[in-house]
């Protein structure tokens, strides 16, 4: 009885010609030589460039470059006031964006107090003067805007860890919520999404708390123009107010 029940099973399965099955096989075959080549291509051109014998040229243009990129810092100190950038709320969230290696050592240090050490990576901060003016000195380099409660949620759902015995922890529960940030009662992932959404109290903390967020890099080319001039004026960098949650929607997959 067994049997015929088998049989009965696959003699409904759908019948497929054998060099359909071959061709298959060759496609799945090419498409992982084709990977192959090209992760030997890539490690290829690293080690190329790790090896390569730069020029003295090579060495002068790049100090010009990071000496260029301090004196444009100052100019946007003295000319864009932090005090006079006035956001629509308390809260931001920030991006780093893709830059040169021509970075003044500056800012890189400011990028690194901010939490924003790789690119893609985002953080909520708070919009006081220290902030906003360390925005400004690395506006090249950042993009920012007011969030609201549904990216918030989103971004602390799907992508939040926290930084747990010097280990970054995915916070897929509320108990290590609890164990971290109880004793300031913050106990689930609601009532963090609620104090940095208020920029509650205890704002500071959960933000310390939480490790910077990593985006993914847009699939649209659109959305990311790659041009290092304000998003005002048509480019990726600087302030983007309410429109910074389009861009959170498209980065958080």
């Amino acid at each position: 009885m067994a049997d015929n029940a088998e049989g009965i099973k696959l003699s409904q399965l759908p019948h497929v010609k054998e060099t359909v099955l071959k061709k298959r096989k060759n496609n799945n075959q090419w498409a992982i030589n084709k990977r192959s080549r090209l992760e030997h291509r890539r490690l290829q051109r690293i080690n190329e460039a790790k090896n390569r014998i730069k020029t003295p040229d090579e060495f002068v243009q790049k100090f010009r470059q990071k000496e260029l990129d301090m004196v444009r810092m100052k100019t946007r100190v003295k000319v864009r006031r932090p005090q006079s950038i006035v956001p629509e709320s308390e809260l931001l969230f920030v991006i780093r964006l893709p830059n040169t290696n021509a970075m003044h050592p500056n800012s890189r240090k400011i990028l690194n107090r901010l939490r924003l050490r790789n690119i893609f990576h985002g953080v909520f901060l708070r919009a006081n003067k220290s902030i906003l003016d360390m925005l400004v000195r690395v506006e090249p380099y950042v993009t920012y805007g007011c969030p609201n409660l549904n990216s918030i949620s989103n971004l602390v759902s799907k992508k939040s860890c926290g930084m747990i015995s010097n280990i970054s922890t995915p916070l897929t529960n509320n108990t290590v919520v609890e164990e971290a940030l109880g004793k300031y009662g913050i106990i689930c992932l609601d009532d963090i999404v609620h104090q940095i959404a208020t920029v509650g109290p205890h704002f500071n903390e959960v933000a310390k708390f939480l490790m910077p967020f990593k985006l993914t890099k847009p699939v649209e080319k659109k959305v990311l123009t790659q041009k290092r001039i304000l998003f005002k004026d048509g480019g990726d960098v600087g302030n983007r107010q309410n429109l910074i949650n389009e861009l959170i929607g498209k980065m958080n997959k």
